[in-house]
């Protein structure tokens, strides 16, 4: 594990008009404000930079260089995101940075030891603009989950 506050490299992410359509249509919203014309600059679903991670690179993660996980064990615990103004709308271009949050351990009662780690990424506009904030949490269980 990596210590608290350790960044990855930041990378770009552009908000398209094509791809906030698509995810919205996956997703089966038929929300009007995701279906406008791209000049309109249609708003981004409140989940639509869970994407962000086909932008990332290995450098990205604040755990790049570290051994990989055993993902046998790993566990999708939760997913947050806050927007100061609402969802980019498309034409955005965002920087994103991923940060180690809290990490801590718990004793579990089917898998052994469970480690938590909260990954916070920072999604900023041109202007150094705090947009959007996403944190994750993981867990890594003390044994598979299928044993």
């Amino acid at each position: 594990m990596s210590e608290e506050g350790t960044k990855g490299k930041p990378y770009e992410m552009i908000v398209e008009a094509g791809k906030v359509r698509e995810f919205a249509r996956a997703a089966k919203s038929k929300n009007p404000a995701y279906f406008t014309p791209p000049e309109e600059h249609p708003v981004s679903p409140v989940t639509f930079l869970a994407s962000s991670a086909f932008w990332s690179t290995p450098e990205s993660s604040p755990n790049f260089g570290a051994a990989p996980p055993n993902m046998e064990r790993i566990l999708h615990g939760e997913q947050e995101f806050t927007f100061p103004n609402g969802p980019p709308k498309a034409g955005t271009v965002l920087t994103a940075t991923t940060s180690i949050g809290k990490q801590y351990e718990k004793e579990g009662k089917r898998g052994g030891s469970m480690k938590f780690s909260e990954l916070i990424t920072e999604f900023r506009d041109a202007d150094g603009n705090l947009v959007a904030e996403s944190k994750s949490t993981t867990i890594e269980t003390g044994k598979a989950t299928t044993e």
